[in-house]
């Protein structure tokens, strides 16, 4: 249905288009928090199971949506349930990584700003910083940036940067962690990842395993939907939600033997959000420049680097779903519809970059409402709406059965418990 539409080259390349979306910040900062905030290695088998069994049929729902339209959030719903309210749910699909998109980039300009500042190891309180006037303009060539290689097109722009930033990133963030957890103290940092805690268990621990994996592999917000539509009939969708959700766990594990490590080797209690990236590290390195100047500074330029480069491949995917939608649906050139989603999430992205309050409610309404909702009426979609016989013949997997009895029956109830725990 796809016709002369844009795909991926390769299975490489959209496995690594899909495993950009999903490699960003969180890994980074949030997913080594919440492993020692709730229980450890006990976290990170809860995080395995709820990514195979709960995210990874929500994964597949999406990807059954986007394949099977060959079309954008939006026009996927006008082909598979044309007359109906469910386009309701493309408008979602499509408002909410716009909003997502707005504040994320100004998240992704800090980690610019700090990127060169670590040439220098001239670091500025991140409370400072991120109220002044250089963050705005930081954000701003952010996102400019994010919206080029976007403009690129899907195999020139999307796919090419995809090729390259994935292998780096993995380069990276395997030798950041070689050389992290030889730091001397960092085996503190290391159990607090891999150390199995269950007294930390509880129903929490599993409402936070759950969440995390479905945020981290970029569910309910339409990138998988618009992205399966640039992939061809041949590639396995097994394969692709398996790949996407391994990749970003190695990806998170990874990070994890990089902060936490530093972070007890400098005697700091650790932290969660970007404070621990952009205020504790930091110190860090300067910490280290007293001993070696130039192994400070490369540790440095590498991190934020790495931190930049993962930044990035999530909001290209961001800017590409609203993209679709206005070249697809509107018949804009790619080039007058990148301008325009830069025009939008550039002001309401501005907002967020002066005003935090603005930042973090934002956050909450997209995390804790919209993505919920978007992901639960995928799943309700492909299971309930949909033909049986379209979602096999899409599926073409032995596993079929299992997968459709998860997508159908499991992953709703499973995404309404994160839903309704936002609101207990």
């Amino acid at each position: 249905m796809a016709g002369s539409k844009e795909q991926f080259g390769s299975r490489f390349a959209a496995i690594a288009a899909l495993a950009g979306s999903a490699i960003g910040l969180g890994n980074i900062w949030r997913f080594p928090y919440m492993v020692g905030e709730n229980g450890g290695a006990a976290f990170i088998l809860i995080y395995i199971a709820s990514s195979l069994f709960l995210s990874v049929p929500v994964f597949f729902a999406e990807f059954i949506i986007g394949r099977h339209s060959g079309a954008n959030c939006f026009g996927a719903m006008k082909r598979l349930a044309p007359g109906t309210r469910w386009n309701l749910l493309g408008i979602l699909c499509i408002l909410t990584p716009t909003l997502i998109l707005s504040y994320y980039a100004v998240v992704g300009g800090w980690s610019i700003s700090y990127l060169f500042k670590s040439f220098t190891l001239a670091f500025p309180s991140f409370g400072s910083f991120s109220s002044s006037g250089w963050a705005l303009a930081a954000f701003v060539i952010y996102l400019a940036l994010s919206c080029l290689i976007v403009a690129g097109g899907v195999k020139n722009g999307i796919e090419a940067f995809s090729k390259v930033s994935i292998p780096l990133l993995f380069f990276l963030i395997i030798g950041l962690a070689i050389y992290s957890v030889t730091l001397e103290g960092g085996s503190s940092g290391i159990d607090y990842i891999l150390k199995p805690d269950w007294s930390k268990v509880g129903v929490r621990t599993f409402v936070n395993a759950i969440g995390q994996s479905f945020y981290s592999i970029s569910l309910g917000m339409g990138i998988i939907i618009t992205y399966a539509s640039y992939i061809s009939k041949k590639e396995s969708i097994v394969f692709s939600g398996v790949g996407t959700a391994g990749f970003d766990l190695f990806f998170a594990l990874l990070a994890g033997f990089v902060i936490m490590p530093a972070v007890f080797a400098a005697g700091i209690e650790p932290g969660s959000g970007p404070g621990l990236i952009f205020d504790t590290l930091p110190y860090i390195f300067v910490s280290m420049n007293e001993a070696s100047p130039v192994l400070a500074t490369v540790v440095a330029v590498a991190f934020f680097l790495t931190v930049s480069i993962a930044a990035l491949t999530s909001s290209v995917s961001l800017v590409e779903v609203p993209v679709a939608w206005l070249i697809e649906e509107k018949q804009m050139k790619r080039s007058s519809a990148t301008l325009l989603v830069f025009a939008v999430t550039g002001i309401i992205g501005a907002l967020c970059a002066i005003n935090l309050g603005i930042f973090d409610w934002l956050d909450k309404v997209c995390c804790n409402i919209l993505l919920p909702i978007g992901g639960i009426l995928c799943v309700i979609f492909v299971g309930w709406i949909m033909k049986k016989g379209d979602v096999r013949d899409e599926f073409n997997s032995k596993l079929f059965p299992f997968a459709y009895f998860l997508i159908k029956y499991l992953a709703p109830v499973a995404v309404a418990v994160i839903f309704l725990s936002n609101f207990l």
